[in-house]
């Protein structure tokens, strides 16, 4: 093997992981201080300037606080847990196109650590690790809280998985590739996936928040029912690296999302400099993550039978017709005129509404029998 491909996998993996935990502490400063704007409070401003060195100061105090083992539980699966549940996160951003291929040094070099050919299949099937960690994290605990809120978590992920999964799917359908270069260089001719499938971009988007468990789907941190849930026996480092994860998730989804149903890198210039690729997406990742903040400010915590139910009984089938919507405009566009492929955003809104219709009947009908 090349040594200079090994060198180069060795860089670009080593740039991620720092970009990424620089993100998970910046992040955490990003939130509060939107948080704080949207609730005309101050946020971080004692800690530097701006309180910029807030994440700084509480990295410090987690590194120094105190870690505890409960006498009673299982040590080695305890202390893996949390590794079990980071590892994947940063995993799933190695199949992320940052931007066009560049020459440099004479080479040809992508801008992902791994180019893969599956690359959406890779994504899905390493997603679907992270409920290990919650779950192991729970059970070797020997906690009766913490066993129930993994137990709640991981029924949470696999509901709202299924409908990521298909949302998955459209994307792949429009692009015909599961390659994530493929599908932004799709966009590029097609435009944005979001027009095309609007309504599926707004199931992704739901469904990741489920996943990851960012209100109003935090259940599984409902402290007034499970005293915080999984994670209510960690304490210091250990406990950071699921606080790291969960933001580092958020991350990532919104890098995936981008690249999915956002065009990815693409935008003005990125053919003539390649250099900005980086940069538009990095733009397209701050504005979803701030969506998601947004969320959290305005959404209170819905119930857990919602929850369940919206994730089986709406976003699920709703998923399944857009599926079904998508493959007959594109075999429409093949068969009988490019231009029925527009048919796909008019079907996935009526699809949409007849959700949105779903979830009000089912909602009166809770108040009146609550009657």
């Amino acid at each position: 093997m090349d040594a200079a491909l090994i060198w180069e996998w060795v860089i670009k993996a080593l740039f991620l992981i720092f970009f990424l935990l620089g993100g998970f502490a910046y992040l955490t400063w990003y939130e509060r201080k939107a948080l704080a704007r949207i609730q005309v409070r101050y946020g971080p401003n004692r800690a530097g300037p701006y309180g910029l060195l807030q994440p700084i100061a509480d990295a410090v105090k987690l590194i120094f606080k105190e870690e505890l083992t409960p006498s009673m539980a299982d040590k080695v699966i305890f202390i893996l847990a949390p590794i079990v549940t980071v590892v994947p996160v940063m995993l799933m951003a190695a199949t992320v196109p940052w931007g066009p291929p560049i020459q440099l040094f004479g080479r040809t070099i992508n801008m992902s650590v791994a180019d893969l050919n599956v690359g959406v299949l890779y994504i899905t099937s390493i997603a679907s690790i992270a409920v290990y960690g919650i779950v192991l994290a729970g059970w070797s605990s020997n906690n009766k809280y913490a066993i129930l809120g993994g137990l709640r978590a991981s029924a949470q992920m696999v509901s709202y998985e299924l409908a990521l999964g298909l949302a998955f799917v459209l994307p792949i359908l429009l692009a015909g590739s599961m390659r994530l270069m493929d599908i932004v260089t799709k966009q590029a001719e097609m435009g944005w996936f979001v027009l095309i499938q609007p309504v599926g971009a707004l199931i992704f988007l739901i469904a990741t928040l489920a996943e990851i468990g960012r209100a109003p789907f935090d259940m599984p941190d409902a402290e007034q029912e499970l005293s915080s849930s999984y994670h209510s026996e960690y304490s210091g480092m250990k406990f950071a690296l699921f606080f790291m994860a969960e933001y580092e998730k958020m991350i990532v989804i919104c890098a995936i999302a981008a690249t999915l149903f956002f065009g990815g890198f693409l935008g003005p210039g990125v053919d003539k400099w390649p250099w900005l690729g980086p940069i538009y997406l990095l733009a397209k990742i701050i504005v979803l993550l701030f969506l998601m903040i947004w969320v959290r400010a305005t959404f209170p915590r819905i119930r857990y039978d919602r929850l369940m139910a919206l994730g089986w009984k709406v976003l699920l089938p709703t998923a399944l017709g857009l599926v079904f919507v998508t493959a007959l405009g594109i075999l429409l566009a093949e068969a009988v005129n490019p231009a029925m492929l527009w048919i796909i955003p008019l079907l996935s809104l009526v699809a949409g509404v007849l959700a949105v219709g779903v979830i009000e009947r089912a909602l009166r009908r809770k108040e009146y029998a609550r009657r």
